[in-house]
């Protein structure tokens, strides 16, 4: 009987499927990324089941959508009464471990949302029950002693937890232990009024005094070799998740990847002018930023920006991403030295993309361009380490169901990814992604809910409670400029995509639990 394959797997956070050298990124230097494809498959159709951080990790998680699995938004929480695929691998034998960003629960301590108002609810505030679980886990509270913060273990079925919470320089968790252990005077590097000085315009650019080696990249970095040391000479298999909590911004790269991209050597090819018929979120957000009410300054509020601010973005997101290249070569190297390497799976991936200049645009929003909604997804298998691109679309609900599968396992009840190496996973037609706002933003009057249906030639995308849509020949015109929601010669392609979504949408019930009788 063959041994058990072994995984690990890399995730940053807010990256774009276009930021990678392999990808054909113009500028961005990637090699250790890089060497992955070349000895695996990259996708180069992998689209996220929400562009937003929490549904989407826990999609990863469980192989469900939002609708299925109910972390719809964040500030939300996973249920404990969630199986994942990484409680699938527990119980096959694996040992598992999470290293860096995890945010499937609240990792602040700001008040819920929606905000109801408390006499509008009952004796009984919620349709469910509370299950009892303890949801504060990545809260930063837990991280103000000295002692590592304890984990319930397993941890969505992680045995091992190094827990980074939040983004930039400012990251929490047991990250933020360990600076202070290193760094009595860590606050006051974290301080942005003692960033060291730059002449960037660029909103929520910092230039962050944290040394490289004290940077959370480093610390998600040295935490995965110390794991992939500690198994040497162990015989069980292992699942190692390494995720970094960059590119996200705010933009602070440190030391010498500040200054290792120049903005000048960037191109904004999308601005705002060359959409033919804005939508009205674009429309509303260049308005913002012509009068000056932009909310540029809130760290998650989507925003246009000026061609100086966005060269300067990229340009900071791109030393982010090195210093992530350089860090995965670092832990390939460990994972070489362990002996493991011949029988590992390794993957990259992103849990969604950001905005980052298209029609002006930064970070993410509601508005469902394809910048946020797809992303980096390379498969390097020793059982074949052989370099191709596939063309193929495919899902970040469909890890978990192809994790599951490599591993020999089998599956839950009610995943609805597919396993992408199954006969027939990769003739998928088209998939769906899901938004669920919980507050009001990008002009829109109410938080809104988005389901976007892409095929190999078109992106439809329906938005709750307004009259207006979107519909691009993706294949005619990749930068989705002209949108044909409107156009009487493309009514019956809009009917036929608009069945296809509403398939999809049926498609997503929940189907657990599974019937116990037949009547």
């Amino acid at each position: 009987m063959s041994k058990p394959v072994n995984f690990l797997f890399f995730i940053t956070d807010q990256q774009r499927a276009d930021y990678l050298g392999c990808a054909g990124h113009p500028v961005l230097r990637t090699p250790h990324i890089d060497s992955i494809a070349a000895a695996g498959t990259r996708f180069d159709r992998f689209y996220v089941a929400s562009p937003v951080c929490m549904p989407n990790r826990a999609s990863l998680l469980t192989g469900r959508y939002p609708s299925a699995h109910g972390l719809r938004y964040n500030g939300n929480y996973l249920s404990w009464r969630a199986n994942t695929f990484v409680d699938v691998l527990r119980a096959g034998g694996y040992r598992t471990a999470h290293i860096g960003k995890s945010h499937i629960q609240p990792m602040t301590n700001a008040p819920p949302y929606p905000r109801v108002d408390p006499d509008r609810l009952g004796p009984i505030a919620e349709a469910w029950k509370d299950d009892g679980g303890d949801y504060t886990q990545e809260e930063p509270d837990r991280f103000h002693g000295n002692d590592p913060a304890p984990f319930d273990r397993p941890y969505y079925g992680y045995d091992q937890v190094d827990m980074v919470t939040k983004h930039g320089d400012q990251c929490d968790g047991h990250y933020y232990q360990w600076l202070k252990r290193k760094r009595p005077d860590a606050d006051a590097l974290r301080d942005h009024k003692n960033q060291l000085p730059h002449d960037y315009v660029c909103p929520q650019a910092y230039r962050t005094p944290i040394p490289e080696e004290l940077y959370p990249t480093s610390f998600v970095r040295d935490r995965a070799v110390d794991f992939l040391n500690s198994v040497k000479g162990d015989d069980r298999p292992f699942f190692a998740f390494v995720s970094f909590a960059d590119p996200h911004h705010p933009f602070t790269p440190p030391g010498k990847y500040w200054d290792m991209y120049d903005p000048a050597d960037f191109a904004v090819r999308r601005p705002y002018d060359a959409h033919k018929n804005p939508p009205p979120p674009l429309v509303w957000s260049h308005e913002r930023m012509r009068d000056g009410s932009r909310s540029k300054q809130q760290a998650e509020e989507s925003f246009m920006a000026r061609g100086e601010e966005i060269r300067e973005a990229m340009a900071l997101t791109c030393g982010m991403i090195g210093m992530i290249d350089d860090a995965v070569g670092s832990v390939l190297d460990a994972l070489r030295a362990s002996g493991r390497y011949d029988g590992t799976v390794i993957v990259f991936n992103a849990d969604h993309g950001d905005y980052l200049g298209d029609y002006g645009m930064m970070l993410k929003g509601a508005l469902a361009m394809n910048g946020i909604n797809q992303v980096p997804f390379i498969w390097s298998d020793p059982a074949d380490r052989t370099a191709r691109v596939s063309g193929a679309l495919a899902s970040t609900v469909d890890l978990a169901p192809s994790i599951i599968a490599r591993a020999g396992l089998k599956p839950y009840w009610g995943i609805q990814g597919r396993d992408l190496w199954d006969a027939g996973a990769m003739d998928r037609a088209d998939l769906l992604i899901e938004f669920n706002d919980s507050k009001k933003r990008q002009g829109f009057s109410e938080p809104v809910s988005v389901r976007t249906l892409v095929t190999d030639d078109f992106r439809l995308s329906l938005y709750s409670g307004v009259a207006w849509g979107e519909l691009y020949d993706t294949r005619n015109d990749p930068d989705e400029s002209h949108n044909l929601w409107d156009s009487s010669a493309h009514a019956a392609l809009r009917a036929e995509l608009m069945e296809r979504l509403t398939r999809q949408m049926i498609d997503t019930m929940d189907k657990s639990p599974r019937s116990k009788r037949s009547a």
